[in-house]
């Protein structure tokens, strides 16, 4: 369990070094558009399933939170193996999952600093000003000793010194987020990642991590989902739930990301390509369930379900996609990137 829970950290903290701020900057309009109606849909899609289902407003409305993490990493492979990743369709996913991250790993800390609160408005405007000023300080301060910090610690004659900073700041924020900023620990680790991935020590630190990740703590996290996960919860009424929450999560991706990238200024077919290249989803919603699990937030069939719904669609979406580009690579290409409307 805490190896599991370690896991999670590090993994938040790779996902923050993999944040491409610059690549959504460079999408410009419609991948912002795109990502925050993406976050929206599922949002409220998700949490229309659940109070349909019988689960209360909060209940619900974390359902709907697990549906709107994506993971477009299978979808930019299946992109640039079609060799379009370069294009308005390929940026713009890129530049929308950058969005979604971020905004998904906020509103969870929200959600969770109000669910543990009371509900009254003044418990609220306090959850929230704390995260603020969290969030203010975790970045400023971030920003301005830990580049000049690492310097520090790399002249310094300590093997994997660079390393043991990055764990140790990580570690910290994860702390910080929660003990002091009524935040989720996982915000915090994602904050250190976002900010060491803008440093020199980059490189070092993301194959340091990418090792100590993938290599060991985070196949322990996966197996520890694999055992929290109850098939018997599912029986044979509880299949209809998982099947419409699958669909539910295909669908509201493709309508909300679609929707806002054709506000954007894409075409028809370059917002439902993009729509459907955000429809997988990976770890974060993994993470995300995990999170509400152990709050009681959701129950072992909604778990599941997302289990189930997170498998599904990182099947699916490869094979949509590749049915949306039915061209040869010879053949005519799609608008290239430089033509995004900021």
């Amino acid at each position: 369990s805490y190896l599991a829970h370690l896991g999670v950290l590090i993994l938040m903290f790779v996902a923050g070094m993999e944040v491409d701020l610059e690549a959504m900057l460079k999408a410009g309009r419609p991948a912002v558009l795109a990502g925050v109606i993406g976050v929206i849909a599922p949002i409220l899609l998700g949490g229309l399933q659940g109070w349909l289902s019988g689960f209360d407003l909060a209940h619900s409305a974390f359902i709907g939170l697990t549906l709107a993490a994506t993971s477009v990493s299978i979808s930019a492979q299946t992109l640039m193996e079609l060799q379009v990743l370069r294009t308005r369709v390929g940026m713009g996913l890129l530049g929308a999952a950058v969005v979604d991250d971020v905004l998904v790993v906020l509103l969870l800390s929200v959600f969770m600093g109000v669910a543990a609160g009371s509900s009254s408005l003044l418990s609220v405007l306090w959850v929230l000003a704390r995260m603020v000023v969290f969030l203010f300080l975790a970045i400023w301060l971030g920003r301005l000793v830990l580049p000049r910090l690492g310097a520090l610690v790399e002249r310094l004659p300590i093997s994997e010194g660079v390393m043991a900073l990055a764990l140790a700041v990580t570690f910290l924020y994860a702390w910080a987020a929660e003990a002091l900023g009524g935040m989720a620990a996982i915000t915090g680790a994602f904050i250190a990642g976002l900010i060491f991935g803008r440093t020199p020590l980059r490189e070092e630190i993301e194959h340091g991590m990418h090792t100590l990740a993938y290599a060991w703590l985070v196949p322990v996290f996966f197996v520890s989902i694999g055992l929290e996960t109850n098939a018997r919860a599912l029986g044979v009424s509880g299949i209809p739930f998982a099947l419409i929450m699958v669909v539910v999560a295909v669908l509201s991706k493709v309508i909300g990301c679609g929707l806002g990238a054709r506000l954007g200024g894409f075409t028809n077919g370059e917002a439902l390509r993009l729509g459907v290249g955000m429809s997988s989803r990976g770890e974060v919603g993994l993470i995300v369930a995990t999170v509400g699990m152990s709050s009681g937030l959701i129950d072992d069939l909604v778990f599941a379900s997302v289990v189930i719904m997170v498998l599904v669609t990182t099947l699916l979406t490869p094979i949509m996609l590749r049915a949306l580009y039915p061209r040869p690579a010879g053949g005519p290409q799609p608008r290239p990137a430089a033509e995004i409307d900021q």
